[in-house]
């Protein structure tokens, strides 16, 4: 099976990417005690399921950090919520 070569983006596509990016997602940046991502990446890498249509909003890839990390916060909310009533 022969690999297709990934031609590189070209600056307009990058310029599209990064409009559609700041308009349908918010950015939260995390710092966290040294080692503590590896252990995260392992984790989602093994547990963290494909999730959605590929080419859909709210696509993750299996393995997928976000995805993971989204994920967890959901559950969390969900059941703190479950737990107030």
């Amino acid at each position: 099976m022969q690999e297709e070569k990934k031609r590189p983006m070209s600056e307009a596509r990058k310029k599209a990417n990064a409009k559609y990016n700041a308009s349908a997602y918010d950015r939260i940046e995390m710092k966290l005690p040294k080692g503590k991502k590896d252990i995260i990446k392992e984790h989602a890498e093994y547990y963290q399921p494909e999730v959605g249509e590929i080419g859909a909003a709210g696509y993750t890839p299996k393995g997928s950090m976000t995805g993971f990390i989204s994920r967890a916060i959901d559950e969390t909310i969900e059941r703190d919520k479950s737990n107030k009533k």
